[in-house]
């Protein structure tokens, strides 16, 4: 027979997740993902895709172009099909280009953008981006707020180790992730009652 507090215990429990504190990639979208927790659970923000569908859009033309090369060469094989292969080889690298230009300078590391949907700032934009060098343990949180009403745009930004959020285990402490976001949040909406 199973007993019923242990079992809801269960539930109420977070699965502990491991990461290797040694690998810098791991180590920073392990964190990226407790900020973005902190951001949608604790201040209850709903996550905007926009961005991302950017990328997924340019991704998905570069593939309908190979696609149809792809269908092309088949129906018409190589011979009669050179110039749409010449013009779908071309186009895909071409989309290539526009996805690390659009990478590099429109998503700028960020990889969270969340709406505040209630309460007295409704409309503000809340952008979370962050750089991690590969050998290196600094990792720079950068917060940005854009406000709803103005459109100003503000941003903070933090740069510490990530020894002071991960223990020497592996496992990310999200409550000392959540002491930093709520920190770095609080001094930008300060900011703009001081305003």
């Amino acid at each position: 027979m199973v007993n019923k507090d242990s079992e809801s215990k269960g539930k109420d429990k977070k699965e502990i997740v491991k990461i290797n504190k040694w690998d810098s990639s791991a180590v920073k979208n392990s964190l990226d993902d407790a900020v973005k927790e902190v951001l949608t659970k604790k201040f209850n923000y709903t996550e905007n895709f926009n961005l991302m569908d950017g990328r997924l859009a340019i991704c998905t033309i570069a593939v309908g172009v190979a696609m149809f090369a792809l269908l092309w060469d088949y129906l018409y094989p190589f011979p009669q099909s050179k110039p749409i292969l010449i013009f779908s080889v071309t186009t895909y690298f071409i989309m290539m280009g526009v996805l690390t230009l659009y990478t590099t300078y429109k998503e700028k590391g960020i990889f969270a953008v969340c709406i505040q949907k209630e309460g007295a700032h409704k409309g503000n934009v809340w952008i979370a981006s962050s750089a991690m060098e590969k050998y290196d343990d600094k990792y720079e949180l950068n917060l940005s707020l854009k406000d709803g009403k103005t459109g100003n745009i503000r941003s903070t930004q933090s740069v510490k180790s990530c020894a002071n959020f991960i223990t020497v285990d592996g496992v990310v402490c999200h409550d000392l992730v959540e002491t930093e976001v709520t920190r770095l949040h609080n001094s930008l909406l300060n900011e703009r009652k001081d305003k």
